[in-house]
């Protein structure tokens, strides 16, 4: 029997987002289908819901579990190309918006998709594997600065410079190519203290740089909102503090939408239970404003701080060609 990656906060989501008979709702990381199986329900009969996913194993996944029907649409692509998904399906506008950041547990649990350091895979870490480049490329080529930075912002690995020169050192000897070797490298430039593995913070690191996903959050937030119908909902599901916090400082810079959610929702202790990978799910959402509610909103912070994903990009290659997914320009 097929497994299933879980979807988190699911009735969180239902009530939050209130799906009904007759609105158009986003989708934007598809999986296996689970929440968008929830709107397409909640939005009977007459609902339609488009679910955007990069990974075209997930899409062909949940179009075998859902089936055809005519509410709703697969897109294999980017969220961040939103409003071109979007103008693509001929709608304007939308009234739900779902964005659950966090990566699919079926990507750690395929050894072969190379996102675990406890399986022996190939390094390659992509959500699309058509194109970009394998974190086996970034840790083989990039310099021993830019890998330090790297996982220093992305993975707030406190001993970066000591696993980047580690990585050096190993790599002069022979490439990595696989999971496991580069996890024990960095075991043993470490050492290993408490439950945590060594190579958590670094392989988490390398997972967001080679998919570019501060960036894909950054770029798609503000095409969420203007999306939205007056009264629509976003709704953003992240699983780490640096996704967390450039969602709270964008929603808080945003003069036409109402956060709902004062406090970031996080699962029940049920729900953690039966999925423990929900641990660190946080929910936040927000709702759109109409033109004569603006300003009436009590968001905090009148600007948007990118601070920390340019920090981050200012630690890549200046070679653009040496990026997976090219750093579109703020809207």
């Amino acid at each position: 029997m097929e497994s299933f990656h879980i979807p988190v906060l699911k009735e969180e989501i239902r009530h939050w987002l209130q799906p009904h008979a007759g609105g158009v709702y986003v989708d934007g990381t598809l999986g296996h289908g689970g929440h968008t199986m929830m709107l397409l329900e909640a939005s009977a009969p007459t609902g339609r819901v488009i679910g955007i996913d990069r990974d075209a194993r997930n899409i062909a996944t949940a179009r075998e579990r859902i089936g055809e029907t005519d509410r709703l649409s697969f897109v294999q692509d980017d969220y961040r190309h939103l409003k071109r998904i979007l103008d693509a399906q001929g709608i304007e506008r939308v009234d739900g918006i779902l964005l659950d950041v966090g990566f699919s547990s079926a990507h750690v649990d395929d050894a072969a998709r190379g996102f675990s350091f406890q399986q022996e895979g190939p390094l390659d870490m992509r959500y699309d594997t058509d194109q970009g480049q394998t974190a086996a490329e970034v840790v083989n080529t990039w310099s021993e600065e830019q890998l330090t930075h790297v996982f220093l912002i992305y993975g707030e690995e406190d001993r970066a410079r000591e696993v980047a020169k580690a990585i050096l050192a190993r790599r002069r000897e022979r490439p990595f190519s696989t999971t496991v070797d580069l996890a024990e490298t960095i075991a043993v430039a470490l050492g290993r203290h408490g439950k945590i593995h060594p190579a958590t913070r670094v392989f988490q690191a390398l997972r967001i740089v080679v998919n570019d996903e501060l960036g894909a959050i950054e770029t798609v937030l503000p095409q969420a909102v203007d999306a939205l119908n007056v009264g629509g909902r976003l709704c953003v599901v992240s699983f780490h503090s640096l996704e967390d916090r450039l969602v709270k400082r964008f929603l808080k810079a945003r003069p036409d939408v109402q956060i709902l959610t004062k406090r970031p929702l996080t699962p029940s202790p049920l729900e953690i239970a039966g999925n423990p990978r929900s641990r660190s799910a946080k929910l936040r959402v927000a709702q759109k404003l109409g033109p004569d509610e603006i300003g009436k909103s009590k968001n905090k912070y009148n600007t948007h701080d990118r601070s920390l994903n340019n920090k981050a990009l200012n630690a890549l290659p200046t070679d653009h060609s040496n990026v997976p997914h090219s750093v579109e320009p703020h809207a």
